[in-house]
């Protein structure tokens, strides 16, 4: 019997996380702190309504939506915690834990949805249900697992992402046949729903608007920092320099001397330039984005072997094929790696560029901080997320065919 240490130590957070941390906690208001449910109590509370079955179809669909959720969550708790102890078959255990987590994730939100109807229904339409700590370090922990026992696999990046669409499938669905409508996140997207789609535009602007200035600086600079050793030793420091300095500070930094341009020269105001607002976001953003861009771009082309570069001179190239032909696609995978990281590095820090006035999906999460709503705040966290991974997927996909073209291997 083999052991695996990774799902040894998940599987025991998990389970303690379903007997120790609340998988919900209820409120009376939006406003006051809640109580927290355990998933114990939870199932206590729902588990007598199996013995009301009247024979009314929807109730029946009811109470066997979340008698089916409450079975699989504990079933899938007590599945894993003991899983990583069977390794006597590769693909058993391995597959077992994939699909567990693919049922895990979804049942914990129906559950949760299920006793947030429960508590509107039998106490107060005005409470909120919100979800528990412990929802969130179980569904990161099925996350891990499932990485895991794909990664012990072996599994190729279409599987790994198919498995993972699969779990954001089923959640979407269960949100789209409004099984989890009662929950408080859910009340507050009803309550933002007319705003909530210009922000995620708006936010998608703020990223597009930085990172097409810094491709078109950055990639240059690189090119011609791995030619220079005295432009590296020059450019690198400053570029370093602004990555310390706070995202707020910057953009405060830059709200002067922009406020200043736009009074100066008045075309710049007329562009939409000004003190707050959209532009001192997208050029602190743009510095920020430039050192991951300049070094990707700088290592990228230094690791191109020597004998290539002879061998694509003796060929008779000059330096212009020599750099379309052999440098950029063997550097391309690393370029991709710097501008990836670039690219998820602005989704997150567009978020504090709505303290200066560029509005997003920092809006309505910085709305929930101010007004002690914290599922105001996952309101705006959880489509950042989503973008930031959907992104990288994105840039997953093109290393891949960067490695292909180049005949790299993965």
């Amino acid at each position: 019997m083999r052991i695996d240490p990774a799902g040894v130590l998940l599987g025991g957070f998990g389970l303690a996380a379903g007997l120790a941390l609340p998988l919900v906690t209820v409120a009376p208001n939006r406003l006051v702190s809640g109580q927290g449910v355990s998933l114990w109590a939870v199932g206590q509370r729902l588990g007598p309504q199996l013995e009301q079955v009247t024979g009314q179809d929807a109730w029946v669909a009811d109470v066997s939506s979340t008698a089916l959720a409450l079975a699989l969550v504990v079933t899938s708790l007590l599945m894993l915690s003991l899983i990583a102890f069977w390794r006597k078959a590769a693909m058993g255990p391995d597959g077992m834990t994939v699909a567990l987590g693919v049922a895990l994730i979804p049942a914990l939100l129906l559950l949760a949805g299920r006793y947030a109807l429960h508590i509107s229904q039998n106490e107060s339409t005005l409470s909120r249900t919100a979800l528990g700590s412990g929802f969130w370090v179980m569904v990161l922990v099925v996350w891990l697992a499932v990485s895991n026992a794909l990664q012990r696999l072996r599994a190729g990046w279409a599987l790994g992402a198919g498995v993972r669409a699969v779990i954001a499938g089923c959640v979407l669905t269960a949100l789209a046949l409004g099984w989890c409508d009662q929950l408080s996140l859910m009340r507050e997207f009803a309550n933002h729903a007319d705003t909530l789609g210009a922000a995620v535009l708006r936010h998608v602007q703020i990223v597009v608007l930085t990172l097409l200035p810094a491709l078109c600086i950055g990639l240059p600079l690189g090119w011609m920092v791995n030619r220079s050793t005295r432009l590296r030793q020059w450019l690198l420091p400053p570029l370093n320099v602004i990555q310390t300095i706070p995202s707020i500070a910057l953009f405060g930094l830059l709200m002067v001397p922009l406020a200043w341009a736009a009074q100066a020269w008045p075309g710049l105001a007329a562009m939409g330039v000004s003190g707050i607002g959209l532009a001192p976001a997208v050029v602190a953003l743009t510095l920020y984005s430039l050192l991951p861009v300049v070094r990707g771009t700088q290592a990228g082309l230094a690791q191109v072997p020597g004998a290539v570069l002879d061998a694509a001179r003796g060929m008779g190239m000059g330096s212009a094929q020599m750099f379309w032909h052999a440098q950029l696609p063997l550097a391309a995978p690393v370029i991709l790696a710097g501008i990836r990281t670039a690219t998820t590095q602005t989704v997150g820090l567009a978020a504090v560029a709505a303290l200066v006035g560029a509005g997003g999906l920092g809006a309505i999460m910085f709305d929930g901080l101010f007004g002690s709503a914290q599922d105001l705040v996952l309101l705006g966290v959880l489509p950042i997320v989503g973008l930031a991974v959907l992104l990288d997927l994105g840039f997953e996909v093109l290393n891949r065919l960067a490695h292909v073209r180049t005949g790299g291997t993965v």
